[in-house]
């Protein structure tokens, strides 16, 4: 209560001689730096609205185009061609104010126009099928005028405006690419009759349901983008948990400090750093080309965003600007300002804030321990909790300062990386914990949660709808970089610097909690999830993108033919693979999907597997890997697959017509994730079910790391003897008790 009273501004009483009134000054001081710290972020972001409004001319353009047309004026040349004389006759005011009205007209028209342009070339994606290195006059030419028209540094949001808006492609090319997607997965019967039903759709429905596609485009900045939200994101009434979030890890060989509270600290910091270079907009943005244009859209609902539970669909709500985390930690959820007098709390604060959440002996209340559970289950009990038992007096509070957070922290009693005589089998345990933890101690539902683990460890876990996962990567990857190179501990694995001893304490927040059976149907939900998620995660030290740079070929269509190979060597099938690309050439663009599984991967991998020359076996392997590329290349610059199919689907779901052509597919197979980390290091995070008898991802794993070894192998004979001699003293493989 002693932290309550401080906070209040001003206390009165009523005495027999009137109002007696007691004012706070240093509360009072509290507010007043606070509301300047709030105003300044205003100026700033109108700031930076007009700078980015004006792209990609700047606001002091505006001053010599002023100039220009009074110093024309000033030797008696009329630049306007009369228009100026026309402005004074409608509207009665001076020469100069006249000529003012003019310039300003045609500087926002110069903007206009420019910015048109600007789309116009940014339009141009001949460039990424061409040959690095060997760029031909058009794209030389092109580049040169992107550069003239980007005119001065960009901020974060300055192309926006200038993306083209992503294409429709018409139905023939669309179904051609589609039908040669499962050309190897089906038999010539199939086929033939997946081939008729997709000429009877191109020749009657599909040119309606294309006709109302086109119209949304034209009216639409991105005819995909607010369909996948809300269709694939927002209506779907299972689990977020498990089935949409998903997570990042630590470092895996390092971790900078062994206390808890300080990695917290130089984490939340880091956080809020980052958070202020993206309200100030100086984090660059970026192109597939270097620094320019990029997808950069979503970064706005990083922070202060959350998934709200409806009946029917979910909504993502962004409010402005929070000063705040809410923090769990062993059943009970703390508030915890991180800014005091309109400043940013120190990475030593923090730890010192952190440390006393976790020192705090007070018990959960009734309920509270498990009540995130009705976040990972199902939507719709959710949603009605929600409203009926969180829409008034203290839980509304309480779920408010939640939802309404920078965003989530939890802190966990266990510990967790790559640790142990099994250091595999402890990946795989921290991926799990971090995918859905105890399934009741991360809020899934806000736009991401930091996990900070006993021994320093550290990970988050971010919903999807809002974004996809290379905006959150991009501000983990300044998270853990400012943590371990910038920030930095001391000594004795403390946060530096000093603490400010009058700090107000962290806040318990207080629920009157009556549905907890609907908490424990929610668990019985999430923890059946979690229970039949088969994790598996390894580093592979083996090789990495330099030795498959030197065989000249692209580390991810290497990967993609391994992928291929493995699943082949274990089931003896192939199957519809599907591989993420970005559509950030595009304004509002999210992904598409690349079909990995080519009737050209599916030659070389039969030919390799058939005991075919090598000789035959590589020249196959190249033709895959280049045909993947130009999938790849294609879903990049909007001639993608899928996501056309799918919002053919939607408007044929808003005509109420079917189309056998427009079926669903179903997947039961395997979840692969991977990251290439420097030249030496790539890793695997495969996932699959335990509720499916065929699949085993421990055992996909082992044939995952045998392809990739059998198909360097194979390529380095294609390699004069000293590249091969180069790539045989790479790292030796290491043990398990190594790793």
């Amino acid at each position: 209560m002693a932290e309550a009273h401080q906070a209040v501004a001003f206390q009165f009483t009523i005495t027999r001689e009137g109002i007696d009134l007691q004012l706070s000054h240093e509360a009072l001081r509290q507010v007043y730096l606070s509301g300047l710290r709030s105003w300044k972020k205003r100026v700033v972001r109108l700031k930076n609205n007009v700078i980015t409004g004006v792209y990609p001319a700047s606001p002091s353009s505006w001053l010599f185009v002023v100039i220009a047309i009074l110093a024309t004026m000033y030797t008696r040349s009329d630049p306007s061609m009369g228009l100026i004389a026309k402005i004074q006759e409608h509207l009665p005011c001076q020469t100069v104010v006249s000529a003012v009205l003019f310039s300003t007209l045609l500087w926002l028209s110069l903007i206009f126009t420019m910015k048109l342009c600007l789309k116009q070339l940014l339009s141009y994606h001949h460039w990424m099928f061409e040959q690095h290195g060997n760029l031909s006059n058009t794209t030389k030419v092109w580049v040169m005028l992107v550069r003239i028209f980007s005119g001065r540094q960009p901020q974060l949001y300055s192309y926006q405006g200038s993306l083209p808006n992503l294409p429709v492609p018409t139905i023939k090319d669309t179904i051609k690419r589609y039908l040669e997607s499962v050309r190897p997965l089906m038999s010539d019967s199939e086929f033939k009759r997946m081939t008729t039903l997709a000429k009877e759709f191109e020749d009657s429905l599909g040119s309606r349901l294309q006709w109302y596609l086109k119209l949304k485009a034209l009216w639409a900045s991105n005819y995909v983008s607010d369909w996948w939200e809300e269709y694939i994101y927002l209506r779907g009434r299972g689990p977020i948990m498990v089935n949409s979030n998903y997570y990042g890890m630590d470092f895996l060989y390092v971790t900078p400090t062994p206390i808890q509270a300080a990695r917290a600290g130089n984490t939340l910091h880091a956080i809020l750093m980052y958070r202020r270079k993206l309200n100030k907009e100086e984090i660059k943005p970026v192109s597939e080309l270097g620094p320019g244009w990029g997808k950069h859209a979503q970064c706005e609902r990083i922070f202060n965003t959350t998934r709200i539970p409806g009946d029917e669909t979910d909504s993502v709500v962004h409010w402005q600007d929070s000063e705040y985390v809410a923090v769990y930690h062993r059943g009970r959820y703390f508030r915890l300002w991180l800014y005091q007098a309109g400043r940013m709390l120190s990475p030593r604060e923090i730890e010192h804030q952190i440390q006393r959440i976790l020192d705090d002996p007070s018990p959960p209340a009734p309920g509270e321990e498990k009540l995130a559970a009705l976040t990972a289950g199902d939507r719709i009990p959710w949603a009605q909790a929600r409203k009926e038992f969180f829409s008034s007096g203290v839980n509304k509070r309480s779920l408010d300062c939640i939802e309404k957070a920078a965003f989530f922290v939890s802190l966990d009693e266990e510990e967790q990386g790559m640790m142990g005589d099994d250091p595999e089998a402890s990946l795989d345990r921290y991926a799990k914990s971090l995918l859905h933890g105890k399934c009741y101690d991360r809020w899934f539902d806000k736009s991401f949660s930091v996990v900070l683990y006993k021994n320093g460890k550290t990970g988050l876990n971010a919903e999807h709808s809002w974004a996809d996962a290379p905006i959150v990567s991009h501000m983990w990857e300044y998270v853990l970089a400012t943590d371990s190179f910038r920030l930095g501990y001391n000594e004795e694995g403390h946060c530096k610097g000093d603490v400010n001893p009058s700090l107000p304490c962290p806040q318990r927040l207080t629920w009157d909690i009556s549905c907890q059976e609907r908490v424990r149907r929610s668990l019985a939900v999430a923890c059946a999830l979690a229970d039949d998620i088969d994790f598996h995660v390894f580093p592979f030290r083996d090789f990495g993108k330099g030795n498959i740079k030197k065989i000249r070929m692209s580390p991810d269509a290497f990967i993609q033919a391994a992928l291929q190979l493995a699943y082949y060597r274990e089931r003896g099938i192939f199957c519809l693979t599907y591989e993420a690309s970005m559509t950030r050439l595009f304004r509002e663009g999210r992904t598409e999907t690349v079909r990995s599984c080519t009737s050209e991967s599916c030659a070389f991998i039969k030919a390799l597997e058939h005991g075919k020359p090598a000789d035959v076996c590589r020249r196959l392997f190249r033709t895959a890997s280049e045909k993947h590329q130009l999938l790849y290349r294609l879903a990049m610059t909007g001639a993608g697959i899928d996501r056309h199919l799918f919002c053919l689907y939607v408007v044929s779901q808003y005509l109420g017509v079917e189309s056998p052509f427009l079926k669903k597919v179903a997947d039961d197979g395997y979840g692969v994730s991977y990251a290439i980390v420097g030249e030496k290091l790539m890793c695997f995070h495969i996932s699959s079910k335990h509720s499916c008898p065929q699949t085993d991802s421990h055992r996909f794993g082992t044939q995952l790391r045998k392809a990739l070894l059998d198909l360097l192998q194979l390529m380095s004979g294609d390699q004069p003897e000293e590249s091969r001699s180069e790539q045989n003293h790479g790292p030796k493989p290491q043990s398990k008790k190594e790793l």
